[in-house]
């Protein structure tokens, strides 16, 4: 099983995708635990890499097709909250 912890924003340091099968504990900030399937959190990691993307004007693949400038290309923490299992 994987812990992670929730910071005081409502964020978990997630920058990449768990094992579809692994249970992953999260210990909210206000010190409830849930523990979510693998396949869900990458389900949120997606929704949240896709809103960055959006916002940034990058494409699916993360790729700016505008005028070259440096943009971060990914994402270190996603959102989550209790009731997104």
């Amino acid at each position: 099983m994987i812990s992670l912890r929730q910071d005081s924003q409502g964020f978990i340091r997630m920058s990449r995708h768990f094992p579809a099968s692994a249970s992953v504990s999260i210990t909210f900030a206000d010190g409830t635990q849930k523990v979510f399937p693998g396949q869900r959190l990458n389900e949120i990691f997606d929704e949240a890499l896709a809103a960055f993307r959006a916002g940034n004007n990058l494409d699916a693949k993360g790729f700016d097709r505008g005028p070259k400038k440096k943009v971060q290309q990914g994402i270190d923490f996603v959102p989550i909250s209790p009731d997104m299992a």
